[in-house]
């Protein structure tokens, strides 16, 4: 298996970013969402927190949720070639398709996929996105290891070659990618995206991205994109882990209590501080009709 030269046990990020200061908010609202529905109500609510959480309207946050089925797209896959009859062939087989707004290439989201997110207001002084990533990195790391104990020191940061939206933060056991890592930046406030493959086969899910990929390149084979080996993606429920996303969801909201960080459950937060957040809101549903609009193949 190919690795960068960087790739180290993820769990050594966790005591490195403590030493240097990386640590979550003391206190952070929790919103999770782990339903299906229209697939860019996720990333359009995150952008709709993200602007509250920068104009001082709600704590930093933590976003956990799921979707039914679909494949989030990167701005770069959605201008390949052949990228429309390509999302049309995934909508064909019951898979909903979009282009997202944060960083990153295609990701097959499922109701086995947790996806956690950090929404968290911009400080002053120069930004570090390395720093954030190794954060969420190392988070997702203790998380894992709260699961399933026995996982945790397996675990290493590192690109996985081969595996879908590959990164220098990806985690993996084995060899296997089971988490990647995106990020995306406002004006005051910025977050911080996992998705973390739980439950079912990672290599079915990778062949579906390579499928994706083959097609929208029209065979150029000299255009610049991910090519993706099935084999390098696992579950963790596959790795020795939970088989279970639920359980994922609440090893992460174990993992930053565990860290000092006061949760603020949605329902508390609104009847403290009046706000208030959906998938309904009007805001969000704003934002899911611009992000079809800006981000349309």
């Amino acid at each position: 298996m190919e690795r960068n030269s960087g790739f180290t046990p993820a769990l050594e990020w966790a005591g490195r970013e403590r030493e240097a200061g990386g640590e979550l908010p003391a206190e952070m609202a929790l919103f999770e969402h782990m339903q299906g529905g229209d697939m860019l109500l996720p990333f359009a609510y995150e952008e709709t927190l993200c602007r509250d959480v920068g104009a001082g309207l709600v704590p930093p946050s933590l976003h956990i949720w799921s979707h039914t089925g679909g494949v989030a797209l990167g701005l770069r896959d959605s201008r390949l070639p052949c990228a429309e009859a390509a999302m049309r062939s995934l909508e064909a087989a019951g898979l909903r398709a979009a282009v997202r707004h944060s960083g990153g290439a295609a990701v097959p989201l499922d109701s086995g996929v947790v996806n956690v997110s950090l929404i968290l207001p911009k400080s002053r002084g120069t930004l570090d996105f390395h720093r954030d990533f190794r954060l969420l990195a190392s988070l997702i790391a203790e998380a894992t290891g709260l699961s399933h104990p026995a996982a945790a020191p397996q675990v290493m940061a590192g690109e996985i070659a081969g595996s879908y939206c590959p990164g220098e933060y990806d985690l993996s056991i084995g060899g296997r990618k089971f988490c990647g890592i995106a990020q995306r930046r406002q004006s005051h406030a910025y977050f911080v995206h996992a998705f973390v493959v739980v439950a079912g086969s990672g290599s079915e899910r990778g062949e579906i991205v390579r499928r994706f990929y083959e097609e929208a390149a029209c065979g150029h084979a000299e255009l610049d994109y991910p090519r993706v080996r099935p084999g390098t993606i696992a579950g963790l429920g596959e790795l020795g882990g939970p088989d279970s996303a639920a359980v994922f969801a609440r090893s992460v909201r174990a993992a930053v209590e565990a860290r000092g960080t006061r949760l603020l459950a949605e329902a508390g937060l609104a009847e403290a501080s009046g706000y208030r957040l959906g998938y309904g809101d009007s805001r969000v549903l704003e934002a899911a009709d611009m992000l079809r609009k800006r981000y349309a193949g």
